[in-house]
């Protein structure tokens, strides 16, 4: 693939990445979607991140300085923003100017809205025939939910997740304390986004990837949590509890989490906590006891475990060959030694938000050490240069913007004649 952008190939960033060469034209809000597209221009690809007036909704939120919202910084960097009315035909024709050089178009309205702004697939295909063209969704593309808005407590509780994550039908639902439909989107987008682009590579074909939130959580929780579901005909009225109690213990001074999976880690733990009643109980004794008897087990390694602290026992647990670790505040993690091994979190100077701590892309490809990492950008911050780009005039450029068909910002503030 060529690099569309007009910039060198490195284009001032560390490591030019996987998908240098790659542009995407980005028209999502919210998490899924600025997500999806993070990853892929943390792995190098050029994202234009198409905004309204307006801006992207997560700029809003809360735990803000600067002007700039934390989630906002989190999931947008590595972008440029262009800020375009698209209900504007200078907007649009500008937008279309950007599709032409692009290899991936994302947008993630209700299903109908795209067709109805003037950017759905028929006309994206018409700038750019060999496009990939890709659609996320919350409930589906049809159906009796396909038009509802949805946030992620709606796909947790129709996806079965909240149940899932009561343990049991019969006790009260429960969510999941982060926006894992969202996230999980993200990710599953990104991927079938690059295996697109593969495609594309040895066919010439370009596609439609449609991805909604409900399939992708349903199909997350089909390989671990769907056990009873999966044989036809013998499905159980009701799921009964997985067990009672979570895998996380009390300690005096904090919790921790032990997982003796195998027989050498239940000796492991015995010997440890100097409890030789464990491997002389006979529902211990093997792995399907211990399994018959989880709650009796669990409860037996929790009066065991309490009266320790938990620096010293989970010494002892390691050394016994038992699987454990502590159970860490968010504080905590980011000062942990195995966070500082792997070398997880970046600092960086965003010019309005100030310093910045963030998580760098788990993944790491050896040819590419350095990951690129530019901050997130303030609204239509490159709205002029990405115009020029296309190779519209400086006095075209000036039209647009003074109309409002093109908004652009400088040190964030909008100039006169945007929005």
């Amino acid at each position: 693939m060529s690099n569309t952008t007009g910039e060198p190939e490195n284009s001032g960033r560390e490591g030019a990445g996987p998908l240098s060469g790659v542009t995407i034209v980005d028209l999502t809000a919210m998490i899924s979607g600025p997500l999806c597209t993070m990853m892929l221009a943390d792995q190098g690809a050029t994202v234009w991140k198409v905004e309204s007036p307006h801006g992207d909704w997560a700029r809003a939120v809360a735990t803000t300085r600067g002007g700039f919202s934390a989630s906002f910084l989190n999931n947008n960097r590595n972008k440029k923003s262009i800020c375009l009315d698209l209900k504007q035909p200078g907007g649009r024709d500008a937008l279309m100017r950007l599709v032409a050089r692009a290899d991936v178009f994302l947008q993630n309205f209700r299903p109908g809205a795209a067709e109805r702004l003037g950017v759905g697939e028929a006309a994206i295909r018409a700038v750019r025939p060999d496009i990939i063209y890709g659609s996320i969704a919350g409930f589906g593309f049809e159906g009796p939910y396909a038009e509802e808005p949805v946030f992620d407590p709606l796909i947790q509780a129709l996806s079965g997740l909240a149940t899932v994550q009561a343990g049991s039908d019969q006790a009260r639902p429960r969510l999941v304390r982060t926006i894992l439909p969202d996230k999980l989107t993200a990710t599953q987008m990104a991927q079938a986004l690059t295996a697109a682009l593969y495609r594309r590579e040895r066919s010439g074909r370009g596609d439609h990837v449609r991805l909604s939130m409900l399939d992708a959580v349903v199909s997350f929780l089909w390989s671990s949590d769907m056990g009873a579901r999966t044989f036809r005909g013998d499905e159980p009225e009701e799921e009964r509890a997985q067990s009672y109690i979570d895998l996380i213990y009390e300690v005096a001074d904090g919790h921790v989490s032990v997982a003796p999976i195998l027989d050498h880690h239940w000796r492991g733990l015995a010997e440890a906590l100097e409890r030789p009643e464990f491997l002389q109980d006979p529902r211990f004794s093997t792995a399907a006891g211990r399994e018959i008897h989880k709650d009796a087990r669990l409860e037996l390694t929790q009066e065991a475990l309490r009266p320790h602290r938990r620096d010293p026992v989970l010494a002892r647990l390691r050394a016994a060959g038992v699987p454990c670790a502590p159970v860490l505040t968010r504080r905590e993690m980011i000062a942990h030694p195995q966070i500082a091994a792997n070398g997880l979190l970046w600092e960086l100077d965003h010019p309005r938000a100030g310093p910045l701590r963030q998580a760098r892309p788990p993944a790491r490809f050896a040819a590419d050490p350095a990951p690129p990492r530019r901050p997130a950008p303030a609204l239509g911050e490159h709205t002029r240069a990405l115009l020029m780009e296309t190779g519209l005039s400086a006095a075209e450029v000036e039209a647009l913007l003074a109309t409002g068909a093109a908004v652009e910002t400088e040190s964030g503030a909008a100039r006169p004649g945007g929005a």
